[in-house]
């Protein structure tokens, strides 16, 4: 492992936006952010597969009313939005390192009150279906994590795993289809990002690649 990794994994330990193993509220984080991490009564808003975090940390700054917290495995990648939040002061962000298999384990019923799920890994491989972050094991799960009428936003460059989900999304009586698009940037959404792109997002629409987006809620 590099020093430069060692280096951000140590300030991960210390920074107290940063929820991981090895910490205590690591164990006792489920059902209580809002009293644990930000005491406050503030809604929460996730991210999955946050990366770097330039989304998480860029809605915490239009949003200081809210609460943000990404998710995402790679402690290197989390260092950054971490550090980023931390020498800004923006106190309505934190990140939880973790498999996204694993949500359910740091997330009580209904405590999340909106959703983002932003360019995760499409697993094109039949075999790896069960993997996808919008297959129907995901979905079931987002259900009893989000609460009632609270929203689910979905994007992503791959057209194979953006019709997969769409087809799966609009076949589900527990869902409302709010909105879809195969070219965010022309299409009514493009305001729901907030001008926001991340570095991956940046690279795929540099190269021609089309940004597609869907927005769903999960309904009784």
């Amino acid at each position: 492992m590099s020093r430069k990794k060692l280096v951000r994994f140590k300030e991960n330990e210390q920074n107290p936006n940063v929820v991981q193993t090895g910490k205590p509220i690591f164990e006792e984080i489920k059902g209580h952010w809002n009293e644990k991490q930000f005491q406050n009564s503030n809604p929460i808003v996730v991210e999955l597969a946050c990366g770097r975090g330039e989304f998480t940390v860029g809605l915490a700054r239009v949003f200081p009313g809210q609460n943000f917290i990404g998710v995402d495995i790679k402690g290197s990648r989390i260092w950054k939005g971490s550090s980023t939040a931390t020498s800004e002061g923006i106190h309505n962000v934190a990140f939880l390192r973790t498999q996204i298999q694993q949500l359910d384990q740091f997330f009580g019923e209904g405590e999340i009150s909106e959703l983002w799920i932003t360019f995760p890994d499409p697993f094109p491989r039949d075999g790896d279906e069960k993997r996808r972050l919008t297959s129907p094991k995901f979905l079931d799960m987002y259900k009893s994590l989000v609460k009632k009428g609270g929203v689910v936003h979905f994007k992503t460059d791959n057209t194979g795993l953006f019709d997969y989900s769409l087809e799966l999304v609009r076949s589900r009586e527990d869902i409302e289809l709010i909105g879809s698009t195969h070219d965010f940037y022309q299409s009514e959404w493009k305001d729901d990002h907030f001008g926001i792109q991340t570095r991956y997002e940046k690279m795929f629409s540099d190269k021609g690649e089309k940004i597609k987006y869907l927005k769903f809620r999960f309904i009784d």
